[in-house]
């Protein structure tokens, strides 16, 4: 395999948030803690000291989700002061969704790997946060397999996590081959957490992933200070907003708005907001009404029914985890920024934020079509019309181009305008009106000379646009769209590949071609 490199900032698809924080820029300094190079997670090592009895209640957590798996990892390491874990998070989109859900994960693997060979007196744990609270269930109820948009279609609601999976056996029906890991894991599990765990760790258990539900009730016993507060207080709403004014002060965008009470209520079918209305707590679109009492009993014996949002699902992650480091995406990245000060004043570590590994993969087929079309890979993140006329520019031996012709007329009209000028000074617009008309149809002509000469290479061109479109599906980056399915189907050592040539600590975006 061969693999090249590309600035991200050259792709043109990071928000400036990102790249920025990625380049360090003094102005987002006070936005988070330590920036993640090897040599930092000593200091975070030290940062990061988690009481014994959150480990005991987080190992006993595990040890109950995956009680229903085979071989499971050694959980009991997390119980250890000298263990600590670095994460990532996503939806539990079916079939792992879009190719960067593997990428994080491939990230976050890696990254324990780098750790231990850095600092061999201690144990790093990769883990795979799964959003099994989230109720948004149209953006993880499809993925794309060769071109192919396959769909859940459910009456289900609520928590996706919750949600029983064996529907997905009509979809596993019509898939071009059957997936074994995938038809235990959603044919043998009554709920999608579980098979999302079990197919997690087919694929991933024997490189140390962990999985861990944030749905449990011992664990959101963990929480339950921070939800009290924020129910009664509305801690995280002016901290947020704070953050957020002075970021976008700068200029940037963020990516989150913070509500005045930050959690959900949570009950089997049901994940709604909860609202405060006078001395009533409403969990919005139910007939639910809490007295501040009721609420308060929830909270002291029943926080399982608590659900946090965007903003403290984060706290809530980094109370229950030994982490050092949280392992995002361009969007994700930039929402962490906003939250720094929700942390501090909970006193809670803040994690090393670590932009993700960024991928794209050219198989065999599509390598050779490039190579013989010789175009290199970095020119295809520009859009259809640029790569259309560089490729004509390079392959063409006729000049398509006036620049020679317009300096002339440039030089021209100098002159005439000198001349005019002398004559009488209220010619100058006249002139110059004149010169900008014979420039413009200039370019007219030298786009209709691109036009004809693109009409030589149509074949070839049509060849480009054609592998393109394939690594780019509907114009977008190709590890937003497509499933590692693609891949893994014809290569079983796909993951395998990713993780042997994917460094984590590089931040830059990876182009991989088969050999």
């Amino acid at each position: 395999m061969v693999q090249q490199s590309l600035p991200l900032a050259a792709t043109g698809a990071f928000p400036p948030l990102f790249l920025d924080y990625i380049a360090q820029h003094e102005l987002l300094r006070p936005f988070y803690g330590l920036f993640p190079n090897i040599e930092n997670f000593e200091e975070q090592i030290r940062a990061k000291q988690t009481d014994a009895a959150t480990r005991t209640t987080l190992v006993a957590a595990l040890e109950r989700q995956y009680a229903h798996l085979p071989a499971a990892p050694n959980l009991q390491l997390l119980a250890q002061s000298n263990t600590f874990t670095v994460t990532t998070g996503h939806q539990l989109n079916i079939f792992t969704g879009p190719l960067y859900v593997v990428y994080k994960i491939v990230t976050a693997i890696n990254l324990a790997r780098n750790l231990k060979k850095a600092y061999p007196a201690y144990n790093f744990v990769p883990v795979y946060w799964m959003a099994t609270e989230d109720h948004d269930f149209e953006e993880i109820s499809y993925f794309n397999l060769f071109g192919r948009k396959y769909t859940w279609q459910t009456q289900q609601k609520g928590a996706v996590g919750r949600m029983n999976p064996r529907e997905l056996g009509e979809a596993l029906k019509i898939l071009p081959e059957r997936l074994p890991i995938f038809e235990k894991a959603y044919l043998k599990n009554d709920t999608l957490a579980n098979a999302v765990r079990s197919y997690m760790h087919d694929l991933f258990g024997h490189e140390g992933l962990v999985c861990i539900d944030g749905d449990d009730a011992a664990l959101k016993k963990i929480f339950a200070p921070v939800a009290e507060a924020e129910l009664f207080e509305q801690t995280a709403h002016p901290l947020v907003q704070k953050t957020t004014a002075d970021i976008e002060a700068m200029g940037y965008h963020t990516p989150i708005a913070p509500r005045e009470i930050n959690l959900f209520y949570l009950e089997d079918g049901l994940r709604e907001r909860i609202v405060r209305e006078g001395e009533v707590f409403k969990v919005l679109g139910s007939d639910l009404a809490f007295s501040e009492a009721e609420m308060r009993q929830i909270v002291a014996q029943s926080p399982e029914k608590l659900s946090p949002n965007v903003v403290l699902r984060p706290l809530y992650q980094e109370m229950i985890l030994p982490n050092l480091a949280y392992i995002g995406g361009p969007s994700e990245v930039p929402y962490w920024l906003q939250l720094r000060g929700v942390f501090a004043h909970f006193n809670v570590p803040f994690p090393m934020l670590l932009p993700r590994n960024f991928v794209l993969y050219i198989n065999a087929l599509h390598q050779k079509r490039l190579e013989k079309l010789a175009v290199q890979p970095e020119e295809l993140f520009g859009d259809d019309a640029q790569l259309r006329k560089k490729f004509v520019k390079q392959n063409s031996t006729a000049s398509l181009t006036l620049t020679d012709e317009k300096n002339t007329f440039e030089t021209l009209f100098a002159g005439i305008l000198e001349k005019a000028l002398h004559i009488d000074k209220s010619l100058e617009g006249n002139v110059n009106a004149e010169k900008t008309k014979l420039l413009n149809a200039l370019e007219n002509l030298e786009k209709r000379l691109q036009k004809a000469e693109e009409k030589h290479y149509e074949t070839e061109l049509n060849q480009l646009l054609g592998v393109k479109n394939k690594l780019f599906p509907n114009g977008g980056l190709q590890e937003r769209s497509d499933n590692f399915l693609n891949f893994y189907l014809n290569d079983a050592t796909f993951l395998q590949k990713l993780l042997a040539h994917l460094n984590p600590l590089d931040f830059q975006f990876n182009v991989l071609l088969e050999a």
